[in-house]
């Protein structure tokens, strides 16, 4: 038995190191104080589901047996992408659920993310489980709850498929790098009308060809590669849990999710016109005046999937999206964030033209960085960040936002440095209209940051 670390208890779920901060006993804790906390919202049922990683079983288990010993019923879907379990909420006799799932991180990880009472919990609700399971004197419920496994890959997939249609037939290849959508993917995109290369999509909890995570390129090759070598129209890829989705073109471009958020934001905005669209703030600086152009108001908001899908129920939008590829459609689902869905509604969009990546290559774009993260010790970053709003000076009459850290906007590109709400990082990004501005920006951010922190090792 491990002691209870509060560490793995993360800003939107519950993420620990097999063996070393996250076992059976520590799940089992968590159930029961998740089970508890759904008790008090008035939830009697709790859905769970697990992706593919090795652990997931133990864990699943010992979830289990948490949520039983707080006299909670549990409708264990098995294996699945986190987006079912999510469907679960939504459709079956329950508004709560939990995924076991390490998401994108490498295999020795795992974790919960949860949805109580309709609503993902993040930052406080999280911390005030982990008050919960200290403050626990032991004590189980005279009534255990009931166990029972429901198999809801079938009205997931109907769903989909009665909601999204193609223009016409394509041919797609699909890499999965062996994480949990692997084993719906296939079936669902042909049961669109697709024919469907499939690489990497045998569910391998090893990961042993790539890691499951599409926001970084070196993870995108084996796709660019297979569309170059076969007659694929377009690529898709999905990270490790199958809530993020990735893009390619047949010429291998990387559509980031910004950029794809434009396609689905200018189709959506067709049925809701003067609807709030969703965006973090990693996202470019084309999406906003994208969204205006296109009859929608654009609304810049903080990073964290559990925050944009709590601001989009605040909202009302119809659609939000973030830079790390969790995109949220309000408009025809349900509001949470899914890759598989995603992907459904992107081939939809695609296939009204003769070439899809044509459409895909047009869209507004400028010199841009992926994600790059100043690697720091615990607890660190939050400080230097906070030091950065304070006392950072940047010349001229850029417009600083400070809703999620420091994004500083210029007339030709902006930067960004926020802190992680999971590991003690700085992320930043940056783009530009021109490489010589791109530069300029990032030695500005160079600047300030030495300026605070001269040992600070940058990763541009």
């Amino acid at each position: 038995m491990l002691p209870l670390s509060k560490t793995i208890f993360k800003a939107y779920d519950i993420r620990g190191i097999i063996d070393k901060t996250l076992d059976a006993s520590v799940a089992r804790k968590i159930g029961q104080a998740f089970g508890q906390a759904a008790l008090a919202k008035g939830e009697q049922r709790v859905v769970i589901g697990r992706d593919g990683r090795l652990s997931g079983p133990e864990l699943a288990q010992a979830l289990v047996q948490g949520l039983q010993a707080a006299g909670v019923d549990v409708i264990d879907l098995g294996v699945v992408a986190t987006p079912m379990v999510y469907f679960g909420t939504n459709v079956l006799d329950t508004k709560s659920g939990i995924m076991v799932t390490g998401s994108h991180n490498p295999p020795d990880y795992n974790g919960f993310k949860m949805v109580l009472a309709g609503e993902a919990i993040h930052g406080e609700a999280i911390v005030s489980l982990y008050q919960s399971i200290v403050e626990h004197d032991g004590s189980a419920s005279d009534k255990p709850g009931s166990y029972v496994t429901h198999d809801i890959r079938s009205a997931y997939i109907d769903r989909i498929l009665g909601g999204v249609k193609l223009a016409r037939p394509i041919k797609i290849a699909v890499d999965c790098g062996n994480g949990v959508a692997g084993a719906f993917a296939g079936d669902l995109f042909r049961g669109m009308g697709c024919d469907v290369i499939e690489l990497f999509c045998e569910v391998d909890g090893n990961f042993p060809n790539h890691h499951p995570d599409p926001a970084h390129p070196e993870n995108l090759q084996d796709l660019i590669r297979c569309l170059a070598e076969t007659d694929a129209e377009i690529g898709i890829a999905f990270d490790g849990d199958g809530d993020r989705l990735g893009v390619v073109t047949k010429d291998g471009q990387i559509i980031y999710p910004d950029r794809q958020m434009m396609l689905f934001a200018a189709d959506v905005l067709t049925r809701h016109p003067g609807e709030q669209i969703l965006y973090d703030v990693k996202c470019t600086r084309h999406l906003a005046p994208w969204i205006t152009k296109h009859g929608g108001v654009p609304l810049m908001y903080k990073t964290g999937h559990s925050l944009v899908k709590a601001k989009l129920r605040e909202t009302g939008a119809p659609l939000g999206g973030e830079m790390s590829g969790h995109i949220f459609f309000k408009d025809r689902w349900y509001g949470f964030d899914d890759g598989l869905y995603s992907g459904a509604r992107l081939l939809e969009i695609l296939t009204r033209e003769a070439d899809p990546s044509a459409l895909l290559n047009c869209l507004p774009q400028s010199d841009s960085t992926p994600e790059l993260h100043l690697e720091l010790t615990e607890g660190e970053n939050v400080a230097l960040m906070d030091m950065l709003r304070r006392d950072a000076v940047f010349p001229g009459n850029e417009q600083i936002i400070t809703i999620d850290g420091l994004r500083v906007e210029y007339a030709d590109g902006f930067g960004l440095a926020r802190s992680s709400n999971t590991t003690p990082v700085i992320v930043m990004r940056f783009e530009a209209e021109t490489p010589e501005a791109l530069a300029r920006i990032q030695g500005q951010f160079r600047n300030v940051i030495l300026a605070a922190k001269p040992d600070a090792v940058l990763p541009f």
